[in-house]
């Protein structure tokens, strides 16, 4: 999404230097690595969400542009809607067979194992 090298090595510092102790007892604990990046309730986590759903828009654009998937037309203007994101959900529509699916997954960088 072109962020620079700067930017991305900062929030790569936050997952890799985050450090966390727990209240025992109403003592804190000797601090701790994090090994799985973000938790819930942590400040940065709404903005990744909000540049991974937006990752995840632009490729579908994409793959309805290229007609790699095909969306509904609706109403009399016959707009083409191909998904919907609202809140942390996200609808695909249109004509699904297994090669729309396949290419959904080339598209989005997503294995194609379960569909052999």
């Amino acid at each position: 999404m072109g962020f620079g090298v700067r930017w991305r090595n900062w929030m790569e510092a936050c997952f890799r230097s985050a450090y966390i102790s727990v209240l025992v007892n109403g003592s804190p604990t000797k601090e701790f690595n994090i090994q799985r990046g973000v938790r819930q309730g942590d400040p940065l986590s709404p903005y990744l969400f909000i540049i991974a759903s937006e990752g995840l828009n632009v490729l579908a654009n994409i793959a309805a542009r290229d007609r790699l998937i095909r969306g509904v037309e609706i109403g009399v203007n016959k707009v083409c809607a191909s998904h919907l994101q609202f809140a942390d959900d996200t609808i695909f529509f249109g004509e699904w067979s297994k090669s729309n699916v396949k290419n959904v997954h080339k598209t989005l960088g997503c294995f194609e194992k379960l569909l052999d």
